[in-house]
């Protein structure tokens, strides 16, 4: 068997989570090998809305752009009613951006367009995906872990010193660890394909929802594409034709219309709902992240972002203890995330039954954007706040301006890999420093003017205040000035080794 060199960090499988966990090591120069099973990149729609947080994590890692380019808004959604009738009615809340939230919208793109642009963002960093290449086996060691790999090559040994399981809701390194994965399978199964047809518009999302569950069926447009792609429950142990034809006759049979046809089938598949998740995110240096961590029912459009804030969550953490940090801060991975699984599962299976009764309707809950850690132990608040933003919470944008009123963005400057440290009329001397800390200040002798009140009203801090912006774009601290001594022994926790000049 041969034996491959060592790498810091092996990622099993090409999806979303396992390509942003790669993005963002690869960010930070850290070296991965990233392996997926399948000889080819996925080509479905599966996760095909992309929730506002998951933008936003799309713009700090730099494939934003090509993300809005190869998707869409969502149409809205036309229900039909069995005597021919129709009402339209949006898909989605409909929300204005604002100076702290600039992306207010899900945005409609196919999981395999998706997966491309991460892909190309990845080969411009030097990396690309191993496809073909399968874990067959796993042997956890004190200061790493043995992993046996086959491809195209054959089967070698390959050392790491972190596994990250990306692996999906059948995971293999769940399995292989022994890790339960408590929860239900939820009565309804169902089919999804990507479709040529002919005969319905692409303005409007068509839903078919009269009578029993089993008898609704929906066509959406496929933002970016010509495509439509078709969800439809199934019947007891029904094993629907997936042909053109076979979903020509499904299509007729459910909507009484004959003048619908599927022209080609791009992709389709059949599955079973379930709401799962994992006793545990990590054995060791072996870690879960995404569908092999929790998997959900796809209403309202939370299983594939979830995991995608899995992966941004888990990476700079892992590069940190690469780095030095104490070990301990791969605690908080699971700390942190575990508990959004949990509240996303029931969020996921109210709107499942919701859409059982046709009243399905995706407002704020679905956006990801008031999710946070702030009962985290890498929440620090000195004093306690009583009310407004928090420690732990999603660090809000906001327009600023440097001194020469040149315009920025807090986006921009969080955007890296770096920690934000911002200080709000303190002295601008005891700031701390630290390489891989960027200083920003407000106030007499800083470099930055809220010259609209945005940051004041998005952050609410007295003067002397330092808030501390995670790399992920998280509160990590609020504190003080009084209180900057527990401010450097938080950064010295997390591995960023910052000292002040007094």
């Amino acid at each position: 068997m041969l034996m491959n060199k060592e790498v810091d960090v092996l990622i099993c499988g090409a999806g979303p989570t396992g390509l942003t966990l790669a993005l963002v090591l690869a960010q930070r120069g850290v070296s991965f090998r990233l392996i997926e099973k399948m000889e080819a990149a996925f080509h479905g729609s599966r996760g095909k809305g992309l929730q506002p947080r998951t933008l936003e994590i799309f713009e700090d890692v730099g494939i934003l752009e090509k993300i809005m380019a190869a998707g869409g808004p969502y149409p809205p959604q036309r229900e039909y009613q069995d005597d021919g009738s129709w009402r339209d009615s949006p898909t989605a809340e409909q929300r204005a951006p604002t100076a702290s939230e600039p992306y207010s919208m899900p945005w409609m793109v196919p999981q395999f367009s998706t997966e491309a642009a991460m892909r190309a963002k990845l080969g411009e960093l030097g990396h690309q995906v191993e496809f073909g290449c399968e874990l067959i086996g796993l042997e956890p060691q004190a200061q790493g872990v043995n992993a046996r790999v086959t491809g195209q090559d054959g089967e070698h040994l390959l050392r790491a010193r972190y596994v990250v399981a990306a692996d999906g809701g059948r995971s293999f390194v769940r399995s292989l660890l022994e890790i339960d994965f408590p929860g239900k399978t939820l009565g309804v199964r169902a089919v999804v394909a990507d479709v040529s047809l002919q005969g319905l518009s692409r303005d409007v999302w068509h839903r078919f929802s009269g009578g029993a569950q089993e008898r609704q069926i929906a066509l959406c447009p496929l933002a970016g594409t010509d495509l439509f792609q078709l969800q439809a429950a199934l019947a007891g142990d029904e094993q629907p034709d997936l042909s053109a034809d076979g979903l020509t006759r499904m299509v007729s049979e459910r909507t009484g219309r004959t003048d619908i046809a599927i022209v080609a089938v791009q992709w389709a598949s059949v599955f079973q709902m379930h709401a799962r998740l994992a006793q545990r995110y990590r054995v060791g240096r072996v870690l879960l992240a995404g569908d092999a961590a929790h998997v959900h029912p796809p209403t309202g459009g939370q299983g594939l972002n979830t995991s995608v804030q899995d992966a941004y969550n888990l990476a700079w953490k892992l590069a940190a203890v690469l780095a030095g940090a104490e070990e301990t801060l791969l605690d908080t991975y699971e700390e942190e995330r575990r508990p959004i699984a949990a509240s996303m599962l029931g969020l996921s299976t109210r709107l499942l039954d919701e859409a059982r009764r046709g009243e399905m309707r995706r407002g704020r809950e679905v956006q990801q954007l008031d999710l946070g850690y702030p009962g985290s132990s890498l929440a620090l608040e000195m004093p306690v706040r009583r009310q407004g933003l928090m420690a732990g919470d999603r660090a809000p944008d906001a327009p600023v301006a440097t001194l020469s009123g040149a315009p920025r963005r807090l986006f921009e400057l969080f955007r890296g890999t770096h920690w934000t440290l911002i200080g709000f009329h303190v002295q601008p001397a005891r700031a701390p420093q630290a390489d891989d800390l960027q200083v920003h200040l407000f106030g007499p002798g800083g470099n930055l003017a809220d010259v609209s009140g945005h940051f004041r009203d998005a952050y609410g801090l007295e003067n002397g205040d330092w808030v501390l912006v995670r790399p992920d774009g998280y509160i990590g601290a609020i504190v003080a000035s009084d209180n900057l001594e527990a401010l450097m022994n938080y950064l010295q926790r997390a591995g960023v080794s910052a000292h002040r000049e007094e």
